[in-house]
Parts: C-alpha cells; structure tokens; sequence
C-alpha cells in the first residue's frame, strides 16, 4: 500500500526525481538531499509503513536485508571508517517524513558533520531495575 500524498512513495512510484543507489521490488536506497556526510542513504520500504510501530515483519525483513550491501557500497565509495544506522521514530526523536526509513551515515571522523552523543544514566538503573523492565518489555511481547 502507498499513500498518494507520501513523499518517500511517489519518488518509490517514480514521480519525484531521486539519486538512486539500489532497488528491488521491496526496497528502495536514495541519496538524501540534505547531505550529512558524504553518502547519506536512505533506505525506504516501498510499502508504505508510517514508522517502525507500523512496520510488517515482513517489510522489515526485506528492508534490512538490503541494509548490508548498501553499506558496503558506501564503504567502498566513500572509503568510511564506520557507519551510522538509524531511524527516528516520532517527532520527539526527530522524525520528519511520515514513511518509515533508515538513514546510513558513513563516517569519516568524529567531526565529520555527525554527533552522536547521548547522555547515560547509569546511576539510575539497577541491575535490579533493569531485570524489571526486561521484564515488563516482554510481557507486551
């Protein structure tokens, strides 16, 4: 299912112009127009899923399966130390489009354009607490 009105589904349906790097029948990878880092991907189910709660196993499967051959074509093009994998999920964590995607990052150095530091809170969770969220967390399993 696409949406008509989706961004990320019309350039999947050929109707916005993108830069892209692989594609299937399940799974589409374009350069994003804002850059991060040399080589900035996105990859993109075609189905059209608004974000990873939404997300079929079977979408997911056909998504991350692409996920390491594209990496290692970022690799050897941009010649990257590492890479970043990631998806924002929610306008809390930064999510701008409203169609699931991952966004591959190749990184160059610690200052090549992205920070990804977080604050860790390991003072606040016990190895007791944490027990209890597992816990908790497989229980809606």
């Amino acid at each position: 299912m696409q949406k008509d009105s989706c961004i990320f589904c019309k350039i999947a349906r050929g109707e916005v112009p993108s830069h892209k790097v692989f594609e299937n029948d399940d799974v589409l990878a374009f350069l994003d127009l804002s850059q991060v880092t040399k080589g900035h991907t996105l990859v993109i189910p075609k189905h059209h899923a608004d974000n990873v709660y939404e997300l079929e196993a079977e979408v997911a499967a056909a998504t991350f399966a692409a996920v390491p051959q594209i990496s290692r074509a970022l690799q050897k093009e941009t010649d990257a130390a590492g890479i970043n994998i990631l998806s924002n999920t929610g306008k809390v964590a930064g999510q701008s489009v409203s169609h699931f995607h991952l966004h591959l990052l190749p990184r160059h150095d610690k200052h090549d354009g992205f920070g990804a530091k977080w604050e860790v809170h390991n003072d606040e969770y016990t190895p007791e607490a944490l027990a209890a969220i597992a816990k908790s967390i497989q229980s809606h399993l």
